[in-house]
Formats: structure tokens, sequence, C-alpha cells
């Protein structure tokens, strides 16, 4: 159940102060906290340093929502220029809820974006690009370094090989999606930023540099 709850600034108008948080507003956009499940362990994620907050909403979940409870917490989807999937998760862990409020959503003319870290098709071992293409207009992917090594030291990943499933993911995604931009964080050690945008560009994808410590 949501609670109605006083407007406050970045606050969707029914999430209470005290509820788990399955959406949130951040500017013109509204986020989905679908899970806090990850391929990654990534260093620099806010999961790590026991705070779990973003631009203010705790987004830690004691259970996974489901699709009809998240389309709740977003209300209107009219309201906002942009609906990201995003949270302090990976969503495409819980592909076919992601799937099922995406296809609730696409109706309405929103604009639709994922945020991803482009390990989907590694993780279902099957190629997901096309079921992407159907639901979203855009998609930004944490490429978040320029080569294996470095991306390993941050990312953590559980098992070797994922760079380039993340680097194989973006090649079939971008034939399929509108838009895609790979991400990087500024500041964080090793990493060649000029490096990562030029990546970028072999991939034909676009390029924005994201700064440490600053989410959201």
């Amino acid at each position: 159940m949501h609670a109605q709850a006083a407007q406050t600034p970045n606050k969707l108008p029914n999430q209470s102060l005290t509820e788990m948080v399955y959406a949130y507003r951040i500017r013109e956009a509204c986020y989905i906290n679908l899970t806090n499940r990850c391929t990654l362990r990534c260093a620099f994620c806010p999961k790590f340093n026991k705070e779990w907050t973003v631009k203010g909403h705790r987004l830690r979940l004691r259970s996974e929502p489901k699709p009809a409870a998240v389309l709740e917490a977003i209300g209107d989807p009219r309201c906002y220029q942009e609906i990201v999937f995003c949270g302090l998760g990976e969503s495409t862990l819980r592909l076919e809820a992601m799937q099922e409020v995406a296809d609730q959503l696409k109706p309405s003319g929103v604009r639709l974006r994922l945020n991803t870290d482009g390990l989907g098709n590694w993780v279902h071992d099957r190629d997901i690009t096309p079921e992407l293409g159907r639901r979203f207009d855009a998609l930004s992917v944490s490429l978040n370094a320029q080569n294996e090594a470095v991306y390993d030291r941050h990312c953590r990943p559980p098992r070797p090989g994922s760079f380039p499933a993340l680097l194989g993911f973006v090649e079939r995604v971008r034939e399929q999606v509108p838009e895609v931009t790979l991400t990087a964080v500024n500041g964080l050690e090793g990493v060649d930023m000029a490096a990562c945008e030029e990546l970028a560009n072999q991939l034909g994808a676009g390029f924005r540099r994201r700064v440490l410590d600053q989410v959201g």
C-alpha cells in the first residue's frame, strides 16, 4: 500500500517517507527502483557505503516490487519528461517484470530509458536486445573503463569475460535502440576518459561523463 504524502522536491506524490521506494523523482524524470540485485559489485556504488541513497531517496528494498506496485508508485506517466529504469540495481535481472512495466507505460508516449550495465545478454544467455528495442527509446550503458583490466578493478565482476560481453551487447543494441549512450565515471583511478569516449565512438554510441560520488 502506498500512503499519501505531502509533496516535497524530487518526491512522487504517492510516496511516503517510510515505505520502500519503487519510483522516485529527479528533476523532470521518474526513476524506477525495480531491484537492488546487480551483476556487478562496483566499488563506487552507493550500496557499498551503507547509505543506499540517491538525491535524498533511500533505495534499499526489503523485497522486490510487483509490476502493479511500480505502476501505482509512478502514477500518471504523462507528468514526466522521461521514465528511467535505474534504481540501485540492474533492471534486466528482472527482465519479465521490467518488460511488463515498460509495456504498460509505452502507450502514454512518455520517453522510456534503461540504465544498464550491458550484461543482459551474458546473464540470460541469449540476445535480449530486440526486446529492448521494442520498448525503449534510449539506453545508458555503464562502460566505466577503457579496458578490461581497469573495468575489473572498479566494477568487480563475479566472473571473467564481462567486459567483452558488455562491448558485444553495445554492438547489438545500437542496431535496436535509437539512442545508445555509454557512460564512465570521471575521477576513478586509472580511468582514461578520452579513451572511453573514443571506444564509445568506435562502437557507434554516444558518450557521457559522470562525476564520482554524484549519483542522479
